[in-house]
């Protein structure tokens, strides 16, 4: 019987990285430190899909480190991968490069000692926010220093084996196209690819290898050049993808590392690897589970080396550094989702701020512990705003105030949030100007008019006109506005106009004539139909500038 089952009595919650630690703790070798490992090539921004690769491996180190157990985030940087092509708006030049390490091509913006490097530090920065705490290598440093020359070894002796494992993963018609290469003397598939000594490309082909001597001799297309490289003595070239993969698993005795369900799908890298690492290099298959992608308004996926997809610092501008973690925790890592930028942040906020009072309340649940997750790691809590304004009380502030911080301290403190210093708002204050200011429309900014609309004011009814009369003898000059007061004064001006009480319900007349006065004040205050909230809105102008703009 279940557990939750047995008197009614419920242990604590549990969810996908609980479970995926405990595959991780079952893999693990007795008295070990427990290596959760992920890895990125740096091709381009690490968008907010790679993203997912980071913070999953994370959660689950993060979940072991909680339990007191020696774990370690490692990173792998595939940095001595090869450059594949040139994105938009980049000097066409840079195609020279093409096949040449992504640590060896420069950085075209010159502001960092390679292409690799370029992109490594906005998302090592982003990381930090985030509070992801992570052992980084690069594949380039452990190549060149020799520190794989003992697997290499070991996957060229045993190419034949490895041959009989991809050729069984591949399709028919690869099959029927391919020649035999199941032979030790066909180099057609050798599975290590040195990089030309003379142009530093990849573009080369096996000519023979010696297997007492271990060398490989090679031409390369793109500049002519013949030569030899030992495999022994010399660290000129790196295994293919397939081989490499596996061999750092085992090299690090990695025990746990998701992967995209791209890579997890029959005959992919992962599925083949995990056969590789087992078979060529002796060691157990780490656990693992394939993740989905992450889109963005709307795209499915996206790809790091097109260019124009958020990444983690795109992101942090607008999402406390929490929210945007509780994204990829709160999921099963299966699914997939969008992230969006727009009206949806607003939400998102909300239902972020009534999970942690929920937290507050004592409640356990998944859903608690996601956000307990996402709010602090196993050594500290992430930072947020001492005092906690809803964002959309915020970005409506930072709209109508056009960003000013200390109007904005001042409003808020009007609505009834009080702070010692506009500081005691941040970080939230700061993202909530920026999202106003990068995506909110602006066919949906408030632009408050200057001077009251004469033409407008002198062509009231009779009705409109008692309206006005009854809200500006409610806001006196110079009075300091309160939220509750000056909500109650915009919605009961139309029950007072019928005769009735601001607490009375209101009818179906009233109701009726709350939505002609709301369209009413927003035109004579920021000439549109819609806008803020009223009752913020008018308590951020003040009493002052709302009767002059409304004729008092």
């Amino acid at each position: 019987m279940p557990r939750s089952q047995q008197g009614g009595q419920q242990g604590p919650p549990t969810d996908w990285v609980t479970r995926a630690a405990d595959d991780a703790v079952r893999h693990a070798r007795e008295g070990e430190t427990i290596t959760c490992s992920s890895g990125a090539s740096p091709s381009g921004p690490v968008h907010l899909g790679n993203l997912r690769e980071f913070l999953t491996v994370h959660f689950v180190a993060d979940e072991l480190r909680r339990r007191g157990l020696p774990v370690r985030h490692l990173h792998v940087w595939d940095d001595f991968d090869r450059f594949r092509k040139v994105p938009a708006g980049v000097d066409p030049s840079w195609a020279d490069h093409i096949g040449r390490p992504l640590s060896a091509v420069p950085d075209p913006w010159d502001c960092h000692d390679s292409w690799a490097d370029h992109f490594k530090e906005p998302l090592r920065d982003a990381l930090h926010q985030l509070g992801v705490d992570m052992e980084e290598i690069s594949q380039t440093e452990l190549y060149r220093d020799g520190a794989y020359r003992e697997q290499v070894l070991r996957a060229v002796a045993h190419r034949d084996d490895i041959e009989a494992v991809l050729a069984r993963h591949r399709t028919k018609a690869a099959d029927e196209s391919a020649e035999d290469a199941s032979t030790v003397d066909d180099l057609a598939r050798f599975p290590y690819k040195p990089y030309c000594r003379q142009c530093g490309r990849d573009t080369t082909t096996p000519a023979s290898y010696d297997e007492e001597s271990t060398d490989l001799a090679y031409t390369c297309s793109s500049c002519g050049f013949e030569g030899t490289t030992n495999l022994t003595t010399q660290a000129e070239g790196k295994l293919v993808w397939k081989v490499d993969w596996p061999m750092r698993w085992a090299h690090y005795h990695v025990d746990f590392e998701p992967a995209g369900m791209d890579h997890a799908t029959p005959g992919s890298s992962f599925t083949v690897g995990h056969e590789l690492v087992e078979r060529i290099f002796g060691m157990d298959r780490p656990a693992w589970f394939g993740y989905g992608f992450v889109g963005f308004a709307g795209t499915q996926k996206m790809s790091s080396s097109a260019g124009g997809a958020p990444t983690a610092s795109d992101a942090l501008r607008v999402l406390e550094a929490p929210i945007l973690r509780w994204l990829y925790v709160r999921r099963n890592p299966r699914q997939t989702f969008d992230i969006d930028f727009g009206p949806e942040v607003v939400r998102l906020y909300d239902e972020w701020d009534a999970l942690g009072r929920k937290a507050a309340s004592g409640k356990r649940d998944g859903a608690v512990l996601a956000w307990e997750r996402a709010s602090a790691t196993a050594t500290a809590a992430l930072p947020t705003s001492p005092v906690a304004v809803p964002f959309r009380v915020l970005s409506s502030v930072a709209d109508v105030t056009a960003g000013s911080s200390s109007l904005i301290s001042s409003v808020v403190s009007d609505l009834g949030y009080e702070h010692g210093s506009v500081d005691d708002l941040e970080p939230r204050l700061s993202k909530a100007m920026q999202w106003t200011e990068e995506y909110v429309p602006e066919s949906d900014r408030t632009t408050v008019r200057e001077t009251p609309d004469a033409t407008a004011l002198a062509a009231l009814g009779p009705q409109e006109s008692e309206w006005l009369s009854l809200l500006l003898q409610a806001i006196p000059a110079g009075a300091d506005l309160a939220l509750d007061e000056v909500t109650s004064v915009v919605y009961g001006v139309p029950k007072l106009a019928r005769g009735l009480g601001l607490d009375d319900k209101p009818t179906d007349e009233v109701k009726a004539d709350q939505k002609e006065f709301f369209t009413l004040l927003y035109h004579l205050l920021v000439d549109a139909e819609r806008g803020p909230r009223l009752p913020t809105l008018i308590v951020a102008l003040g009493a002052d500038r709302v009767r002059s703009l409304l004729g008092g």
